[in-house]
């Protein structure tokens, strides 16, 4: 039960849902209710696709490389915590992929679906929590699971984005954010800490 939480903790910080609403909210300005909705839909399924497919052909990429479990656990690591460092030290998610949007009728895949809700992070943790050597396909099948219930709640929270903007405001969904930054710091320094212990 532990490590299911712990999972899905680690799964919602990547993710972050609430840091995605601003980035949708500027993205969808110009369009309607009805193709709001339907952009929110589009991007959840195709951010879901792209995380399966780390999941399924991550390892296989890794493995054919010659990578050691324990130089993936060491760099993934880094590269989780530099991407926690920018959520808590930067000027949050929210704002910086507001700047990636360049062209208002083609945002479903840029940047809501990439890297919105399929962030460099969530694509390097779903690989972590689905590697071959550690865990079974039971545990990667449950992982796959989490994923795709923190990508319904994403979608779910872009739908109502309108009404939880009003109520929390972006400066509480940016705060929210930097928490997660901090969940996902203590992953990837323990990820990092193992890969070393491991390794020696």
């Amino acid at each position: 039960m532990k490590d299911l939480l712990n999972t899905i903790l680690l799964i919602i910080a990547v993710v972050d849902p609430l840091g995605s609403i601003p980035v949708y909210l500027e993205a969808t300005k110009n369009f309607d209710k009805k193709h709001k909705r339907k952009i929110a839909i589009n991007a959840s399924i195709i951010a879901f696709l792209v995380l399966l497919f780390f999941i399924v052909v991550g390892q296989i990429i890794l493995e054919g490389m010659d990578i050691t479990l324990e130089a993936f656990q060491i760099s993934g690591g880094v590269i989780l915590f530099l991407f926690a460092l920018t959520m808590i030290f930067g000027e949050g998610k929210p704002e910086s992929e507001k700047h990636l949007i360049k062209d208002y009728k083609n945002v479903t895949i840029f940047p809501v679906a990439v890297p919105s809700i399929a962030s460099p992070g969530a694509i390097m943790a779903v690989v972590l929590l689905t590697d071959n050597h550690i865990y079974t396909l039971t545990q990667q099948l449950t992982t796959t699971l989490m994923l795709l219930l923190v990508i319904v709640i994403s979608c779910i929270l872009l739908l109502a984005s309108n009404f939880i903007q009003k109520r929390i405001g972006e400066a509480g969904i940016i705060v929210i954010s930097k928490v997660m930054g901090l969940i996902l710091a203590s992953y990837a320094a323990q990820s990092i800490l193992s890969g070393i212990k491991e390794f020696f």
